[in-house]
Formats: structure tokens, C-alpha cells, sequence
């Protein structure tokens, strides 16, 4: 009389330890599933910084395509093809984010800068206007400043780029294109300053120095600058203020300058010694 009892006993020890055990696996899963998010992450942010862009691209592509509702994995897809330089590419995962309910008024500054890259001058204005004053970051007071100096508003792009500076710990590249945007301007002196400041900041930015030259052989100041530089540099430096001398007529100050680049260069110079043999001939014929 006693087994129904027992049956029931043992069943009931059954259906219990069969409920811990669920409970158990739901635990470990949920453990497993934190990890997996914590590496993911991890991996992401790998992928996004140090990856090969392209390898990065396909990992993005495929993760995204197995999770379609992550808006983080479709930003790392086109901030990936941006680092792959595929930028028209990434405007058109750019355009799917801004216009979802997680896109961002950063996902429409970033978008404007894709668009930049593509050549799109207009698009990027158009989006860039969408984004409320409120928003104010380094990246979007830069490409403002990009956009006016395309549309030659010379005031509005001096407000922005000033902005702009003000708004990082590392200005030297906006203050090389606010530079350069004074050399097509013709304000030399402007333009001088700006360099000399962006290598203030940056004194390996090759391309400020050779900016800086430019724009002090535009004033017709051929000494060179006091400026860190190295031995190959200061060759590179002189030939492109030789070729500056040369083209404002200054012909025998110019192959003085390719002269002193040929002998500055710690290897043979090619391309001054081709500029300094063409100069030659010239003046023979």
C-alpha cells in the first residue's frame, strides 16, 4: 500500500531535480551569454581600431547581416568601409542609420562626412544643416568649416574652424586645413601662422611643413623656417620652395635651392636633380 506513495515520493524528487537542473542551464546560458557580449564588444572595438580595414569590413558585413536590428554593428560597417576608403559604400549605410529610430544627431555628422569624401559637397550641407545647434563637437564645427570654404564663405568658414579648434586637445589637423584655406585665399601671412601652429601641435606633420614653405615662398621668403625637421625633410622642404622660387620668376634663386636639396638629401634625389637637369636646359636653349 505504501509504493504508490514511494512512486509518487520519487517522482516528485524527479520532477524537482529536473527543475534545478532547468534552472541551472538557464544560469549557465545567461553566464555564457554575458561573456560572449563582453568578447564581442571587445572584438568590435578591436576591429574598428587596429583591424585590417578590409578584414574588418567583412567582419562587420557578416555580423550584421546575422543580426540585422543592431544599429552598433551597422555603424561599425560604415566606419570600417571609411577606414577601407570606400566612403561612397558607407554613405548608404549611413543613410539607413539616420534614418532609423536609433540614428543620432553623431550618425548624421558622420554621414556628412562620408558624403564629404564621396565628393558630395551639397548632401553633406543638407545634412549637416538637420543637425540642431545644440550639438556642438569638434568633428561637426570641422566639416562646417569644410563645407564653407567649398561654398568660398570665407567668414563662416573662420567662425567654424576657430570653433573647431577650441573644441579639441589635438587641433594641428584643423589647423592645417584652416591654413590651407587661407593659401587659396591669398593671405599669406594667415596662412603662415596657421602652419606654424598646427606644427606647435604636431611637429612630425609633414604635410604643415611643406604648407608652411609654400606659403612663405609666396611671400618670397626663401630662407627656410626653424622648424624640427630632419635631414631628408628639409631636402623634400627645399625642393618645393625651389619649385615655388622658380615659378614666380625667381629662376636663379630657384636652382640655387634645387642645388641645396641635392646636396641636403642623404640619397640621391631624383626628383630635384630631374627639376635642376630641366632648368638647365632650358636656360642653355
Amino acid at each position: 500500500m505504501r509504493h504508490p506513495v514511494l512512486i509518487a515520493l520519487c517522482l516528485g524528487g524527479t520532477v524537482a531535480l529536473s527543475a534545478c537542473n532547468r534552472g541551472a542551464d538557464a544560469d549557465v546560458d545567461r553566464a555564457l551569454k554575458s561573456v560572449n557580449v563582453i568578447d564581442e564588444s571587445n572584438l568590435n572595438d578591436i576591429m574598428l581600431t587596429v583591424g585590417a580595414p578590409d578584414e574588418a569590413v567583412n567582419y562587420f558585413r557578416k555580423t550584421s547581416a546575422e543580426n540585422p536590428g543592431r544599429v552598433d554593428l551597422k555603424r561599425g560597417l560604415a566606419t570600417s568601409l571609411i577606414r577601407a576608403n570606400r566612403p561612397a559604400e558607407a554613405t548608404a549605410i549611413f543613410a539607413e542609420i539616420v534614418t532609423s529610430p536609433d540614428g543620432s544627431n553623431e550618425d548624421r555628422v558622420d554621414y556628412a562626412d562620408a558624403l564629404i569624401r564621396s565628393n558630395e559637397w551639397k548632401r553633406a550641407e543638407a545634412e549637416l544643416n538637420q543637425i540642431p545647434p545644440t550639438h556642438e563637437t569638434y568633428t561637426r564645427y570641422k566639416l562646417e568649416a569644410m563645407v564653407a570654404d567649398s561654398n568660398k564663405n570665407w567668414s563662416k568658414a573662420d567662425s567654424f574652424y576657430d570653433t573647431a579648434v577650441g573644441l579639441t586637445t589635438k587641433p594641428a589637423g584643423v589647423l592645417n586645413n584652416w591654413g590651407y584655406s587661407k593659401l587659396t585665399r591669398g593671405d599669406y601671412p594667415g596662412a603662415e601662422k596657421l602652419f606654424l601652429d598646427a606644427i606647435t601641435y604636431d611637429p612630425g606633420l609633414f604635410t604643415s611643413k611643406n604648407n608652411l614653405v609654400l606659403a612663405r615662398g609666396a611671400q618670397r621668403k626663401y630662407d627656410m623656417p626653424v622648424i624640427q625637421m630632419t635631414q631628408t625633410e628639409r631636402a623634400q622642404l627645399l625642393h618645393t620652395l625651389a619649385l615655388t622660387a622658380i615659378k614666380q620668376g625667381d629662376v636663379s634663386v630657384g636652382k640655387g635651392l634645387l642645388q641645396a636639396a641635392i646636396d641636403t638629401h642623404p640619397q640621391h634625389f631624383e626628383a630635384a636633380a630631374r627639376s635642376l637637369a630641366a632648368l638647365d636646359a632650358n636656360v642653355s636653349n
